[in-house]
């Protein structure tokens, strides 16, 4: 594949203050604003995932890359090179559909070999690429099938081999696993990295799925409401969410209510029901003593523990095999706990009272 290395930064792409404004659906003279003074950098052969949920400006920042959009202002920027206003056939990018948009009269070689065609390549060169792709794509067994003899997953790597086969700067995924089922799509998003990974191409990624974002990303963005939320690798988001967005968002999160009872420069002592409990200082306003502030918890972040000093109360317990769930009870707040070792604790009767041990060390106090 074509790699062109640019900046010391190794920045692939950049967006500079996108703004795109549409007209309001609601209001004759007002807009409804998609997408409000974005800047991101998108590093070279890094893949970055949009996330998000429905309408928070995914898809139309994914749009304004493709060119299927454009900004009402800001700069779109690929290798130093401002594309802004350049159509989708001047971009040198490719595009992964959520419904494939594959031509249902043509076979797998010729959906695969259509971009070559259309930039007019020679035939032998379009003969030895599109065979290399379809070997690369486990499809050469496929190839003279239709898109409608062939299933949804097979059908979603036609739709990567057309993308890539015209090697493109940089390649774009428009929700591309949402028409699978649930095994499909996660083979599918393993295949998906293990390709990206071995290409080395820059990709942007849009997906409403967390779980799906986190299993193939390099870097993670969220969105809500047209702004930038945090961005980072998936563990700093998950361990390190910035605010209750991010933090209901990503991952089974609860935010529990916990007062202040000491606080230094480096540690906050915080009481939970009648538990005290020491978390970093990583505040970046000076709380007083007995200030309540939100806690992010996850579930995965107590056990139980005879040794544990919460004692808590079982509200409901839900076996999901590899772990049972329980929604437990303290100081009247209620948040999820998974137990992984249910094998060997067994399964608590919903009533009983528990001692719970907490990883204080991941705890994070909310800023906002």
């Amino acid at each position: 594949m074509n790699s062109q290395h640019t900046e010391s930064s190794n920045v692939k792409l950049k967006l500079k203050d996108i703004v795109k404004v549409f007209p309001s659906r609601n209001k004759r003279n007002d807009v409804f604003t998609a997408v409000d003074n974005v800047s991101l950098d998108f590093k070279e052969g890094e893949l970055t995932t949009l996330l998000g949920p429905s309408g928070c400006g995914k898809t139309t920042t994914l749009r304004m890359l493709a060119g299927f959009e454009f900004p009402t202002s800001g700069n779109v920027v690929i290798d130093g090179d401002n594309i802004t206003n350049q159509p989708p056939n001047k971009r040198d990018i490719g595009m992964v559909f959520q419904n494939y948009a594959l031509f249902p009269h043509m076979t797998v070689y010729e959906n695969v070999s259509y971009g070559l065609k259309i930039k007019k390549v020679d035939k032998a060169e379009i003969k030895k690429r599109t065979e290399e792709v379809l070997t690369l794509m486990e499809l050469e067994n496929l190839k003279d099938r239709s898109p409608s003899q062939i299933s949804g997953g097979q059908q979603q790597r036609v739709a990567i081999a057309r993308a890539i086969i015209i090697e493109p700067k940089i390649l774009l995924f428009d929700e591309p696993l949402s028409n699978l089922d649930s095994k499909l799509r996660q083979h599918m998003r393993t295949e998906i990295r293990s390709l990206q990974r071995r290409l080395g191409i820059t990709s942007i990624y849009v997906t409403h799925d967390q779980e799906e974002a986190m299993a193939i990303s390099d870097q993670i963005i969220i969105l809500n409401e047209g702004n930038v939320q945090q961005k980072g690798s998936p563990q700093d988001i998950y361990l390190n969410p910035v605010n209750r967005f991010v933090a209901n968002f990503i991952g089974d999160s609860d935010v529990l209510k916990v007062s202040i009872k000491d606080i230094s420069e480096k540690t906050i002592t915080l009481q939970l029901g009648k538990t005290t409990f020491n978390v970093k200082n990583e505040l970046d306003y000076q709380p007083q003593i007995n200030d309540v502030v939100d806690c992010v918890m996850k579930p995965e972040f107590w056990s139980i523990s005879d040794q544990g000093n919460f004692s808590v109360e079982i509200v409901q317990s839900t076996f999901l095999g590899s772990h049972i769930e329980y929604l437990v009870q303290i100081a009247n707040q209620s948040f999820k706990i998974f137990d992984y070792f249910h094998f060997e604790n067994g399964q608590k009767e919903v009533g009983s009272n528990v001692q719970l041990a907490l990883r204080n060390d991941l705890v994070k106090v909310l800023d906002d």
